[in-house]
């Protein structure tokens, strides 16, 4: 069964539409049973995605936070991407916007947000209810960096993909 909503229209399993901000163009997608989802979930959803700078902004200082630990996924992810013998090591290089002096801080700068995935029916405290999937180079690199948020945008999870 279809839900009715102000932003996404009729919500039923799916919806999508690619968003433009700054110089990224992100795909995002609503993923959910319709009968499952409540309007406050799918509010918080549309909330997101009006506010998706803001998120992204904060999910990279998350990122760099992760620094710290050379076993978090975000120091996996760098360490394979910005690995000098990496075939695809020309295009990383190109894609890095920046030269701060700090290559990993400057890589994490200039990711990509490829796709936000949105899902209104995990609306319980600590469940995945969007997931920002990141990447260097995207058309050229299969490497993706992935966090998932809850509805009060605390990070649940972070992973490498790979």
């Amino acid at each position: 069964m279809a839900i009715e909503h102000d932003y996404f229209g009729l919500v039923g399993d799916y919806w999508s539409e690619r968003i433009e901000y700054g110089d990224q163009d992100v795909e995002v997608v609503l993923d959910s049973d319709g009968d499952g989802v409540s309007l406050a979930a799918l509010d918080v959803a549309a909330t997101m995605v009006g506010e998706l700078e803001l998120l992204d902004d904060q999910l990279r200082n998350d990122f760099v936070g992760l620094l710290d630990s050379a076993s978090s996924p975000v120091v996996q992810f760098l360490n394979v991407v910005l690995d000098p013998d990496l075939e695809q090591a020309e295009e990383i290089d190109d894609a890095i916007g920046r030269e701060s002096g700090d290559r990993q801080i400057d890589a994490l700068r200039s990711l990509t947000l490829v796709r936000v995935d949105l899902r209104p029916d995990a609306d319980e405290p600590g469940d995945a209810f969007a997931e920002f999937e990141y990447a260097l180079a995207p058309d050229d690199t299969d490497e993706r960096l992935i966090a998932s948020i809850d509805l009060d945008r605390e990070i649940v999870d972070v992973r490498f993909d790979g």
